[in-house]
């Protein structure tokens, strides 16, 4: 048997319709550096990081060294009552760069949401306040696939089946959308300002929690906002004494040109949450940065009933937290965020170009390290699609949202490599659309 047939036998591959694969197999990947995935039939860029996660690339030395090396010592012990100094000292780095003193650790970041919403419901019934028991999100919102993080999402295919279940959320009906920093509505957007609030006013009295995906939502089409929005809006929300959740699990550590998207709007949330690049996708890893008012809330006597009663095994993982200080000392010693300003014109002007010469690409926007543009004139086919099979076969792994086509590489790539990117990205549009 073919080692694919014996992949699509046993193996039922994530958000991914498997009839699919009767066209396109999986990929064969044999290897990995850099910004490169090397297959059977050639190397391919990583031009989405691999579910955006690859922060720093594939294979990165100096993450690979941290983790062997804690390897040597153990590689993971219960966090309920042990520490260690890798431990520590994240929390400490943790504090340094969020202004908030306290972390609580998860695997993923649809785990970490969680814990974060639960916290926000947790906190008001220690304040008295078990009314507020419902969530404002925006709209175009991913905040994961588990049910409660799902039920705050504003994902259509996600989230039909199963729209009856989890929390009860309010979303915003508009959102001042940006095509980068330049534009006049990212640092003023009064005129959006009355309507949004003359909404949170109607449903202030219950309210929980207020989420964002701070700068850009990701799953629903790498948009991105406002940054005088997202500052208003967290104002609003400590004048009301709602808990803001900043879900930065991709657009923390760099990604957006600032070590947090919150930056922009030089906002402090009450609880932020953080995966993927954290360890630059080298380990499962995640974790909620909490306010040190909530953490008192839980602070006292154990026969008060007040304590956090959530748990996850691999809870702080000693690799994660190793790998997850490396790929913070490594972006500090590389300076990688202020690569990330740079490579951000780049990035654009290519793009720019691809649009400019196809005429099949629109609403071009972008922060930091990532682009992303429209695809129109389709018809019914999925044009998408096409355009990543197309782009696997010249070398690049392209996988649109839809009809949304990105790149989001890991923060490191060479100008070279976007150079590249950009050529197969241009003949992936042309070929998938010379098929109608």
């Amino acid at each position: 048997m073919q080692f694919i047939e014996r992949d699509l036998k046993h193996i039922w591959h994530p958000c991914t319709q498997m009839k699919d694969f009767e066209q396109c197999p999986p990929l064969i990947v044999t290897h990995a550096k850099g910004s490169y995935l090397y297959t059977d039939k050639g190397p391919v860029i990583d031009a989405i990081s691999s579910w955006w996660c690859k922060s720093l690339g594939h294979g990165h030395p100096a993450v690979i060294a941290a983790i062997k090396e804690q390897l040597d010592s153990f590689e993971h012990v219960i966090s309920a009552h042990t520490t260690h100094p890798l431990l520590v000292e994240f929390g400490e780095k943790m504090a340094e760069m969020s202004h908030l003193q306290h972390v609580f650790f998860a695997s993923d970041g649809s785990c970490v949401v969680e814990i974060a919403m639960k916290l926000a419901l947790h906190a008001n019934q220690l304040k008295g306040m078990s009314h507020r028991n419902e969530f404002f999100s925006l709209p175009n919102s991913y905040h994961g696939e588990t049910l409660g993080a799902l039920s705050i999402s504003d994902l259509g295919s996600f989230k039909k089946p199963y729209e009856n279940y989890g929390v009860q959320c309010h979303f915003l009906e508009t959102l001042p959308y940006v095509s980068d920093p330049s534009d006049p509505l990212w640092g003023n957007c009064e005129a959006y300002w009355p309507s949004t609030l003359e909404q949170l006013e109607r449903v202030k009295e219950n309210l929980c929690a207020i989420v964002v995906e701070p700068i850009v939502q990701g799953a629903n089409g790498m948009r991105c906002y406002s940054a005088d929005f997202l500052r208003k809006l967290a104002l609003w929300a400590k004048q009301n004494d709602v808990y803001f959740i900043a879900d930065e699990i991709m657009t923390g550590l760099g990604r957006t040109g600032e070590w947090l998207a919150c930056q922009h709007a030089n906002i402090t949330p009450d609880l932020i949450c953080l995966s993927k690049g954290l360890t630059s996708g080298s380990i499962p890893f995640s974790c909620v940065l909490i306010d040190h008012a909530i953490y008192a809330l839980f602070y006292d006597d154990y026969d008060k009933g007040k304590t956090f009663l959530h748990s996850h095994t691999f809870s702080g993982h000693a690799l994660g937290v190793s790998a997850a200080l490396a790929t913070i000392k490594a972006m500090e010693d590389e300076k990688t965020i202020e690569h990330v300003q740079k490579l951000n014109p780049i990035m654009q002007h290519q793009l720019h170009e691809i649009a400019s010469i196809t005429g099949k690409l629109t609403n071009i926007r972008s922060v930091g390290a990532i682009v992303a543009a429209d695809l129109v004139d389709y018809g019914t086919q999925r044009i998408g699609y096409r355009v990543y099979q197309e782009a696997l076969q010249l070398g690049a792994l392209l996988r649109p949202l839809g009809n949304t086509l990105y790149w989001f590489p890991p923060l490191n790539i060479d100008n070279q490599t976007i150079e590249k990117l950009a050529e197969i990205t241009l003949n992936s549009i042309r070929m998938a659309y010379s098929k109608n």
